[in-house]
């Protein structure tokens, strides 16, 4: 490893809105912050085509044309941005310790995490074909488009049965296709859903592939893993909602994380179990996961990282 080392005050992991957000904070806070944006820079909306719900854009925008926005914003203000990822951090000892490509040490008086989540996928090639064009994973941001039309959701857990009962109330017919012969989820959700007219459960049933025209879905063939019958749901939209995956690897041992890896925060901040580490957007919210709210815990980690530094400060004078 190379023995660069290189300080700064503030070093945000990551570049979604949650990220790209702190970064305008934190510079307009003169905390001269330095972004290594990830090996997808722009996070889930790079992959995302009509953004029509977040605020400011009252025509709708593509969703890596606003990250490019979210860009020159941050950099208007004087962030540093880098293309690169973290391999490796050390929170044993103030100012922290991360490894970028593997060769370049830096340490930092305060670390915000905004390192996201990524969906999980069946794994299909037309699954990614169809990808932004009627295939979503993401009812809550994607279901508007498919008002009036038939849709089908694959999941069994309570967040496949909140967007399922989500799309019946904009869809005519909502299939629900479940590889077992029960749901996950919670007796309530499951309750809801069975009492949803518009929503057809198809147990035992897994997805085979997504059929198309070469310009959107237009079927989802599925196969019953008992009997080995296949079958064509003629439907618009197909959602995946089998569950996320926090990108969170990098920081097991040093920061508090649920049981599937989210980080943990000190409720109503942006603060983690380690002094002067913060966390924004999907990489800590499990529950909400849309880009207006990753925004919004951009901006609490770069004032926590802010007041952070002055509480410091202040200590430090008050010693003098």
């Amino acid at each position: 490893m190379s023995e660069e080392i290189e300080h700064v005050q503030c070093l945000i992991i990551g570049s979604g809105p949650a990220g790209y957000t702190a970064a305008i904070y934190a510079a307009r806070a003169d905390l001269k912050p330095v972004m290594y944006t990830g090996m997808e820079p722009g996070g889930q909306l790079t992959q995302t085509t009509d953004v029509d719900n977040f605020p400011g854009y009252p025509g709708g925008i593509m969703g890596p044309e606003m990250m490019e926005d979210f860009r020159k914003q941050a950099e208007r203000f004087g962030t540093d941005i880098r293309f690169g990822y973290v391999s490796s951090v050390d929170f044993s000892s103030l100012p922290h310790k991360v490894v970028v490509d593997e060769i370049k040490t830096i340490t930092a008086d305060t670390v915000i995490i905004s390192t996201g989540a990524t969906a999980k996928w069946l794994g299909l090639p037309s699954e990614q074909q169809y990808n932004g064009f009627g295939v979503s994973a993401c009812a809550v941001c994607d279901g508007f488009f498919f008002k009036g039309q038939d849709v089908a959701i694959v999941g069994a857990g309570d967040t496949a049965a909140e967007e399922a009962t989500y799309l019946a109330k904009l869809c005519k017919k909502v299939y629900m296709i479940v590889r077992r012969d029960e749901f996950r989820a919670s007796k309530a959700m499951v309750h809801r859903v069975l009492n949803t007219p518009n929503i057809e459960v198809i147990y035992n049933s897994e997805t085979k592939e997504i059929l198309g025209n070469g310009k959107n879905v237009t079927a989802v063939r599925i196969v019953n893993n008992q009997s080995g019958a296949e079958t064509d749901l003629p439907v618009e939209g197909f959602f995946v909602a089998i569950g996320h995956k926090p990108n969170t690897d990098i920081f097991k041992g040093w920061l508090d994380m649920d049981e599937t890896g989210y980080l943990k925060t000190i409720p109503g901040t942006s603060k983690t179990n380690i002094e002067g580490v913060f966390a924004s957007g999907d990489v800590q919210d499990h529950y909400y996961r849309q880009a207006v709210t990753a925004a919004g815990s951009g901006c609490m980690a770069a004032l926590d990282a802010e007041r952070y530094l002055a509480a410091k400060e202040h200590e430090v004078k008050e010693v003098l």
